[in-house]
Parts: C-alpha cells; structure tokens; sequence
C-alpha cells in the first residue's frame, strides 16, 4: 500500500499546482457563445510573450506537442520536399520517422546520443546547397532523452551566412516556457510545444507558433490536412474560439497557469530552472556518476540524464523508485534502456521537490548495487540551493 504523497519527477507529464487543479473544476460552457473569448484572449497573448513573439501567431491544438509536430510539416510543405534533421536522441529520431511518414526527402545527421545538433555539419551541408532544395531545416531544441539543449540561435546565424531560405522548424516541447525561448530574435519559423510540461498543465493540449515567413509558406503547402488546418484554426483564435469542440477545462487550467507564470515573470522562471538544475547536476557530480550529455555547454536545465555504473542496471533504480519510495523517474530510452535514467525538473518546482528527487534516487541507487555515499548528492545540492546570510541580504534588499 502506498501512503503519502507520489513524487513525479519525470520530464513531463508535470506537477499540476493546485491553482490549476482547481480552475480545471468549471461546469461545462458554451464554446460559441459571444462571451467566450473572455477565456481565450489572454491565453493568446501570454503564449506569444512565452514563446518569445510579437511578429508570430500562435495555434492551439487539442492533442499534443506530437500532434503539432504533424501540424507544422502538414501546414507549410509539400510532399517530396528535401528537409535536413539531426537524430541525437529519442524524440528526434521520432521526429525523423514522422517526417518519413509524411512523405518528405529527409537527409538526417546522425551524431552521438548526448551531443547537441551539429551546427558545423548544417553549415556545410546548407553551404552546399545551391539550388536551395531545402526546404526547412528542424531542430529538437531540448533532446528529452538525453537532457541536452542545443543552439538554435547558432542554426539560424549558419542559415543567414548561407543565404539560405529554408523554414527553421523547432521542437520545444521541453524548452518553452521553462528556458529562454526566443522566436523572433532567433528568425524560428515554427515552434512546438504541449501544455504538459513548462506549462504546469495536463496533457491535452499542443502549441504551435508560427512566423509571417510560414503563414506565406502555408499558403502554396499542397499536404493533405483536416483537423490540423492551420488556417481554419487561425481563422476561428481571431473569434477567440475553435474549428471544432475544444477541451474548455483544460483552457481554464492554462489560463491559470499562465497568469502564474506571468505573475512570477519569465526571467525570474527561467533563472529557478537554472537553479535547480544546477543543484541537481551538482548532486550527480557527487555521486561520481556521470551525464549522457557530453559537455557543460549542452546541459538541460529540464531534465538530466544520469548515467548509471557500471553493473547497475538503471531499470532496477527506477522500478525500486517507484516500488518502494512512490517516486517516479525518467527512463532510459531507445539505446540507453538499462544505461541511465533521468530526473525532471521543469515546471512547478522547488529546492524541496529536488531534494526529494535526489534522496529517492539516491537510495534506489544504493539499493540496486550503486556504490555511492548515501547523502552525499543531497549535501552537495544543499550546498547549491542555500543561501548564505550576505547573499539572503542582497536579495532580500532586490526584493
């Protein structure tokens, strides 16, 4: 029997706060009536202040970060378009097989699980792209899988000193709304994410934020389409409504937990998630353990991914975890099954929840035959979330 309260700390879905919980709680609604972009119209304006736009509109899809993954291809390209995608983890990869599926030429980069997008390699191949036969180039913003976060700023500058037209697709399911995001100051065409994560709501929702360059885009795209139809969905947001019958509880519980975000301020959000997994990788550093990602510079501020030792297989950590202590991590995906497993830290967070994460782990990994010193990676955290009595003062003093 488990008692107490369960500890979520995997990459997603996230901890839903109460205030959200509780605006969830509404009777049903008409969603044509006149009075109903009351509830939508802010959520709008604090998903482009999220994403990072002002020039960009943003598209609200019943579903998930998957399915605007679908929308964005289906929305602004044509069947045998050349694309270019790097697969450095599990949800790039998927993203490959989905672009396969939908029927584009991708020429794919496959660089190591644990790197980031390999910037170099995009030069030289758009470099060498005189006819401009690609189309979009995609980037998998923060690789879930492996907690590593690459440059999109460094993709757009390497498609300028090309002079290349190509649309600049980008995958943030696990970035937005957590780590800075900037769509209009890095030139993002399209950009995904889901209501599940940085947005402390339940899934059910995707986001899909567009530029001016792909509204052009969507309107030569010859991709069979009907419930992802960009353009009816855009048509009816201008309405402060939907094509169809939208999840109206779960609208009320976004609007929350963007007033929350707003009210905390992006700046103050994404310095807290940077705190805490700075905490979090010092923990691991404690341990003796090491990161999939490869170097300091692609360290996720969402998610890590810990990597166990040697004849510890991490499938254990995770199922004593669970078994046993009632908290949930992350696990190894695709070819890190049984090699590491993961700590989210995105979303509605503390220093506490990621000391609770970090003990848990600890233990499960004592328990499957790890030789670490327990309490050893909670002192370390300790040591970078407390503040001493000069720091206290001076930032009470901000306040």
């Amino acid at each position: 029997m488990k008692t107490g309260l369960a500890h979520l700390y995997i990459p997603g879905p996230t901890n839903v706060p109460e205030v959200v919980r509780r605006a969830m709680n509404v009777p049903m609604q008409d969603h044509r009536a006149s009075d109903f972009d009351q509830l939508t119209g802010s959520i709008f304006e604090d998903l482009k202040a999220v994403y990072g736009t002002t020039k960009g509109r943003v598209a609200l899809f019943p579903g998930s970060g998957t399915g605007c993954w679908e929308a964005a291809i289906t929305n602004t390209l044509n069947p045998g378009d050349k694309v270019l995608m790097a697969r450095h983890g599990h949800f790039s990869h998927l993203w490959v097989e989905m672009a396969k599926k939908l029927d584009l030429d991708v020429q794919v980069v496959d660089v190591a699980w644990g790197a980031g997008v390999p910037v170099n390699e995009f030069a030289r191949i758009l470099g060498a792209d005189r006819h401009g036969d690609i189309k979009a180039v995609f980037v998998t913003h923060n690789e879930t899988a492996t907690g590593v976060t690459s440059d999109v700023a460094a993709v757009r500058a390497v498609l300028d000193g090309a002079l290349h037209d190509a649309l600049l697709f980008v995958d943030g399911v696990s970035s937005i709304g957590s780590i800075p995001f900037r769509m209009d100051d890095w030139g993002v065409d399209l950009a995904v994410t889901g209501s599940q994560k940085g947005l402390m709501s339940p899934a059910g929702m995707g986001m899909l934020a567009v530029s001016e360059k792909a509204l052009r885009a969507a309107q030569t795209s010859k991709m069979r389409r009907a419930f992802f139809d960009l353009a009816d969905m855009l048509k009816q947001h201008d309405l402060g409504s939907f094509p169809y019958t939208p999840p109206v509880p779960l609208l009320h519980g976004l609007k929350a937990a963007l007033n929350r975000m707003m009210d905390e301020g992006l700046p103050n959000i994404h310095a807290r998630h940077k705190r805490l997994a700075n905490g979090v990788r010092r923990a691991v550093a404690a341990w003796g353990l090491d990161l999939c990602a490869e170097h300091p510079t692609l360290y996720s501020d969402t998610v890590t991914a810990i990597r166990t030792p040697e004849g510890v297989d991490a499938r254990d950590v995770i199922r004593i975890a669970y078994d046993r202590y009632n908290c949930s991590l992350g696990s190894g995906l695709g070819p890190l099954s049984g090699k590491a497993f993961r700590i989210g830290h995105l979303g509605d967070l503390n220093e506490g929840m990621c000391l609770t994460a970090i003990a848990l782990a600890e233990m499960a990994l004592v328990e499957a035959g790890a030789r670490i010193k327990l309490g050893s990676g909670v002192a370390a955290a300790q040591e970078a979330y407390v503040m001493r009595p000069a720091e206290a003062k001076l930032r009470l003093a901000a306040e």
